[in-house]
C-alpha cells in the first residue's frame, strides 16, 4: 500500500491530487492549516467514494510540519510519496514589490518545501526508498512578466530540487519537479492584484493579465496535474521534470530555441499587438 502526503490539500491541485491518488488505492493524508478548511476535500472524497485523512499542517511553521509528518508516520508506518503542493502566488514588478512580499512567498514556496522534506526524508532514507514531488510552475522555467516574487520563488525551488535530486539519488529516493502551465484553480481567481504604485509598469501588468486570460479560455485541469503526479511517482522510466497544463509544453520547450537577448528585447516592444504577435512567434503559443 502506497502512503502519500499531499500538502495544501484543501483546494485546487492539492485537493484533486489527494482524491485521485486515493481513488488509485493509495492511503492519502491531505494537509491543511486547519481542519475547518477541509470541508471541500471531505465532500470531494466522499463523492469519489474514497477517504483522505486530513492532517493539520502549516508549512510556514516548523513545529507544525514536524508534528504532521510524525503523526502520519505513527499512523501509517512511513511515507512513500511526499507531494509538496502548498504554494501561494505573488504579482509585482521588482521596483514596486514590498520586501515582505518576497519573504512571505519564499516562506511558503521554498522554505515550506524544505521544512516538509527535512521532516519526511529521514524515514525515506532509512527505508532506502521514496518519492518527493515538488510542485513548481512553468514560471520556474520562464520568468513570467510582472510576477517577480512568484517567479523568484519557483526558480529557487527548481534549483533546490535539481541539487536535491542528486543528493538523495544514492539512497534510492526519487525527486520529481512538476511544472504546470495555466490550470483552472481557485488561486487563479485570487491572483488579480498588482501593486502598480508608480504607474510606470501598467503595460507589464496589462500583458501579465492578458497572458492568463488567454490561458483561462482553455486551461489545464487539476485532474491533468494529478495524473501527471501519479505517473511521475510510479513510472519505470523516471525523469526529473514533468510539464503539463495550458502553455506548459510550449513555454518550456521553446524557450531554448531563442536567445536571452531576444527574450529581453520582447520587453522593449511598445505596441501590444506587436508584443503579442512576437510572443506567439517565439513560443508557438497563441495569446492574441
Amino acid at each position: 500500500m502506497t502512503v502519500a502526503v499531499v500538502t495544501g490539500a484543501n483546494s485546487g491541485i492539492g485537493r484533486q491530487t489527494a482524491v485521485d491518488l486515493a481513488a488509485k488505492g493509495w492511503t492519502v493524508f491531505g494537509t491543511m492549516r486547519s481542519l475547518e478548511k477541509g470541508e471541500k476535500l471531505a465532500a470531494k472524497a466522499a463523492a469519489a467514494g474514497v477517504e483522505v485523512t486530513p492532517v493539520v499542517c502549516d508549512v510556514t511553521d516548523t513545529e507544525s510540519v514536524n508534528a504532521a509528518i510524525a503523526e502520519v508516520e505513527a499512523v501509517a508506518g512511513g511515507i512513500d510519496v511526499l507531494v509538496n503542493n502548498a504554494g501561494v502566488g505573488g504579482n509585482g514588478v521588482v521596483e514596486e514589490t514590498p520586501l515582505e512580499d518576497y519573504l512571505s512567498v519564499f516562506d511558503v514556496n521554498v522554505v515550506g518545501v524544505v521544512r516538509c522534506i527535512q521532516a519526511a526524508l529521514p524515514g525515506m532514507r532509512e527505508r532506502g526508498s521514496g518519492t518527493i514531488v515538488n510542485v513548481s510552475s512553468i514560471a520556474g522555467r520562464i520568468a513570467a512578466l510582472a510576477q517577480s516574487p512568484y517567479v523568484a520563488s519557483k526558480w529557487a525551488l527548481e534549483g533546490l530540487s535539481e541539487g536535491f535530486a542528486q543528493e538523495v539519488a544514492a539512497f534510492g529516493i526519487r525527486v520529481v519537479i512538476i511544472e504546470p502551465g495555466v490550470v483552472r484553480t481557485a488561486i487563479m481567481a485570487k491572483n488579480v492584484d498588482a501593486p502598480d504604485s508608480s504607474g510606470a509598469y501598467e503595460t507589464a501588468y496589462r500583458r501579465l493579465f492578458a497572458f492568463y486570460a488567454a490561458g483561462l479560455e482553455t486551461p489545464g485541469l487539476p485532474t491533468e496535474v494529478a495524473d501527471v503526479i501519479h505517473e511521475a511517482a510510479t513510472t519505470d522510466e523516471p525523469k526529473l521534470r514533468w510539464t503539463c497544463g495550458w502553455g506548459g509544453p510550449e513555454l518550456s520547450g521553446n524557450r531554448s530555441s531563442f536567445t536571452d537577448e531576444e527574450w529581453v528585447a520582447l520587453g522593449a516592444i511598445e505596441d501590444d499587438a506587436e508584443y503579442l504577435a512576437r510572443f506567439s512567434e517565439l513560443f508557438n503559443l497563441d495569446i492574441t
